[in-house]
């Protein structure tokens, strides 16, 4: 967003509570970018390395921030937090930081995808000798107790840290959701690249089945040990425990729904739509299309509870969930958090925009390679409406 406005020569502010590129700074140590290199393209700085299909460890997607940052002179300050956004009693908007208060006529509210853990109601119930966190908390296998793991989540992150506490020798119980599968590689190219030829990345929020398809899990792969499959057939010929969805805690027990094979079948569906995207849209593109199998059988006789004696962590992979509302003294918000915007300006609050939401526009709004688009119609829209009097603080 800043090098845009830096672009059309708007003057503006970013504030970072933290560090440029904290979200990546704060994934675990062994995490790698999960779409190839080549997706690490932000307005003005696409990839110019010499392993496009390969993924960078965590170190040197931070790295690529900060020398993005520095490129064009960005204005951030760090160390500043905002606590909350309102209303001026006089006009445009005020901002309480922990550097005092900051009046704006425009505000661009770029905090990223992943604001707020979630946690299922029924978490509450583990007994307090368990030891439960969030997958932000996790770094490595070595700083966790001893003992068996559960991992509540399925999504890229639980099954990346199945796989890496289960290549550590620790017994591993996996509680799976719905979550789409697809192999790493095709026809000797990613199955990212492949997909970038077809309209996936460019589907629109309106094309969603319902609001709450905006909450679903991204594609299950990993860019670990040069990128591999990773899903829940290829977990469990490993050797982790896959369950079905957490439905309950009771003293040291945990009980489990009797929906693996629903997931398993939810993520086979997926699997089908793509490679029927996949099949339609290339050939016409003069591209031939790659040929992906059918799915392998799949096993489904997974025990309905656990007996938590053993178990030395929880760790909670169960997604996100936006946090505005907890900080943003505004209307500008639907039913599940998300902000109610067109082009990423919102439809409520005139000056108000957003940017790097979870399908602001697209399903790429949010990742490294299609924020940028975003961005672009966000700063002119700013450019049209702005007053030259006030600076345009860009909040991440």
């Amino acid at each position: 967003m800043s090098y845009e406005l830096t672009a059309r020569g708007i003057e503006h502010v970013v504030l970072e509570r933290a560090r440029i590129a904290q979200t990546w700074r704060g994934l675990w140590d062994s995490f790698r970018l999960v779409t190839p290199n080549w997706t690490m393209s932000l307005p003005g700085a696409t990839y110019s390395g010499d392993d496009p299909e390969g993924f960078v460890p965590r170190d040197e997607i931070v790295q690529y921030l900060l020398r993005y940052a520095s490129s064009f002179g960005a204005p951030v300050r760090e160390g500043v937090g905002v606590d909350s956004l309102e209303h001026a009693p006089h006009g445009g908007f005020l901002l309480r930081t922990s550097a005092g208060d900051l009046q704006a006529a425009t505000v661009v509210v770029s905090t990223g995808a992943y604001q707020r853990p979630h946690r299922p109601d029924v978490a509450a119930g583990f007994p307090p000798e368990v030891l439960a966190i969030d997958a932000e908390d996790y770094r490595n296998p070595a700083t966790l107790p001893p003992g068996k793991v559960l991992v509540v989540g399925s999504g890229q992150t639980g099954c990346q840290i199945s796989e890496e506490l289960h290549e550590s020798d620790r017994e591993v119980f996996l509680a799976c959701g719905r979550a789409p599968w697809l192999p790493r590689r095709v026809d000797g190219r990613d199955i990212v690249t492949w997909l970038n030829e077809t309209t996936f990345f460019d589907t629109p929020l309106s094309a969603l089945a319902s609001p709450t398809a905006r909450l679903g899990a991204n594609l299950l792969v990993t860019g670990r040990r040069g990128g591999h499959d990773l899903h829940y057939r290829t977990l469990q010929s490993m050797g982790v425990h896959l369950l079905g969805h957490l439905a309950g805690v009771e003293g040291h027990r945990a009980y489990f729904a009797d929906d693996l094979a629903d997931s398993v079948a939810f993520g086979d569906a997926r699997y089908a739509d793509i490679r029927k995207l996949l099949t339609e849209q290339l050939p016409a593109k003069g591209i031939p299309a790659p040929q992906l199998a059918d799915p392998a059988p799949f096993h489904t006789d997974p025990p309905r509870e656990l007996d938590l004696t053993g178990v030395g962590v929880v760790i909670f992979t169960s997604g996100f969930r936006p946090d505005y509302t907890r900080w943003i003294r505004l209307p500008a918000f639907d039913a599940m958090g998300f902000p109610l915007t067109d082009d990423g300006a919102s439809t409520v609050v005139p000056g108000l925009f957003f940017c790097g939401v979870h399908f602001l526009r697209k399903r790429k709004s949010a990742v490294l390679f299609g924020v940028g688009e975003d961005a672009a119609i966000v700063a002119q829209s700013i450019a049209r409406h702005r007053s030259p009097r006030h600076t345009a603080p860009a909040n991440s």
